[in-house]
């Protein structure tokens, strides 16, 4: 009885002083990877963090990028990202076992935006899965393998409070 009413006690964010982080699948066109992120939390509804992906597959061909994959380098695969996040599970009233974040986030080849949702099963450990895209790019003639991290993405994963 002691152990389920832990279990219910689950919050997917607690405010200021609140440390998330998340490991999970990226997915885009033309790659598939893994996204790790973390936010901190600065307020009752405002967050901080980093977010880093890595392109573990680059498919270049299928997708008509026009380059082969071995074209696509560490510095094709990766990105790293400062993010913002606006908590809003308990504005729109949630279960507080559930959290929306909108956010934006400034990364190593655009500025984007990011929309994302956690769902907490214990204390510790829950699910999230979040799209982004770009809203401006640095280069706006980017093209093949350049469209890796600069392009609609969605990541689905493990959440964990830190």
């Amino acid at each position: 009885m002691l152990c389920a009413a832990a279990l219910v006690n689950a919050q997917a964010y607690k405010g200021k002083g609140d440390v998330k982080g998340q490991v999970g699948l990226s997915l885009q066109s033309g790659g598939t990877g893994i996204n790790v992120s973390t936010d901190f939390g600065l307020g009752e509804n405002i967050s901080l963090g980093l977010s880093a992906t890595y392109l573990l597959a680059a498919d270049n061909y299928a997708y008509g990028f026009g380059y082969a994959t071995d074209d696509a380098d560490f510095t094709d695969r990766f990105d790293l990202k400062a993010r913002f996040n606006a908590n809003l599970g308990n504005v729109f009233k949630l279960d507080p076992k559930m959290d929306i974040y909108p956010g934006l986030d400034l990364g190593l080849r655009n500025f984007g935006a990011h929309v994302g949702f956690r769902y907490f099963f214990t204390d510790g450990f829950g699910v999230y899965g979040e799209a982004g895209a770009p809203i401006a790019k640095y280069d706006t003639t980017v093209s093949g393998v350049g469209l890796y991290n600069n392009q609609f993405v969605f990541n689905v994963g493990a959440s964990f409070n830190l």
